[in-house]
């Protein structure tokens, strides 16, 4: 049994990577900031003020680190606190996984990451995978989804609004552009969860390599 930690767990992707887990009998310890409605019965769970516990707390041997955490500049409030969630939290959370002992980490990026980009959003996600590189795992599995659909506890009404469109828009999204096309996060989270002991080295997913009939 795979002793796995989902850091995110309450949010959209993180959140099914948690049930998905526990429904195939382990018993995965869910990092978050708030209590879990509902929390799966196989599931434990460890409530920290993110701030404090990176400072002065080390995380229990684990062999993999789902990485979920993340907000928007608007939830946050500004640019630094966004780059503090985003960037610092969880860089911190994927150093002290690699000392538990993890060997491996699937990350959620996004779509266009780029540690050079002119976009503040798209650069911390590439500066995020950069940094996490930089780490002595032996698997980096990084996953860069479009606009992910699902019901989120949060409410986001451009995302919404996105959702609404990508239902007109996938569909001409084909060959290269396939990577922009929306995905659900069940989907997502199910094929984090089929490839966590797949591979060597830094492996980088797209629509196109997630659990999806939908080819293009």
């Amino acid at each position: 049994m795979k002793n796995s930690i989902v850091a995110g767990a309450t949010g959209l992707v993180g959140s099914h990577i948690l049930q998905k887990l526990a429904d195939h009998g382990d018993r995965p310890l869910a990092l978050v900031r708030r209590q879990i409605e509902d929390l799966p019965a196989n599931a434990e769970i460890l409530k920290v003020d993110f701030k404090q516990f990176l400072i002065n707390a080390e995380l229990p041997p684990c062999n993999h680190l789902y990485l979920c955490l993340g907000t928007t500049i608007k939830t946050a409030g500004s640019r630094t606190a966004f780059r503090t969630v985003d960037f610092d939290y969880a860089f911190a959370l994927a150093k002290k996984a690699r000392e538990a002992g993890a060997t491996g980490v699937s990350l959620v990026s996004s779509v266009g990451a780029d540690a050079h980009a002119k976009n503040f959003y798209l650069r911390t996600k590439g500066e995020l995978e950069e940094a996490i590189k930089s780490l002595s795992f032996s698997r980096i599995n990084i996953y860069r989804p479009g606009l992910l659909i699902g019901q989120r506890q949060e409410k986001r009404s451009a995302e919404r609004a996105g959702q609404f469109l990508s239902t007109l828009i996938d569909p001409l999204l084909i060959g290269s552009l396939s990577q922009y096309r929306s995905i659900q996060a069940s989907l997502l989270a199910s094929t984090m969860i089929d490839n966590s002991d797949k591979g060597i080295g830094v492996n980088y997913f797209h629509f196109r390599n997630f659990n999806t009939s939908i080819q293009g």
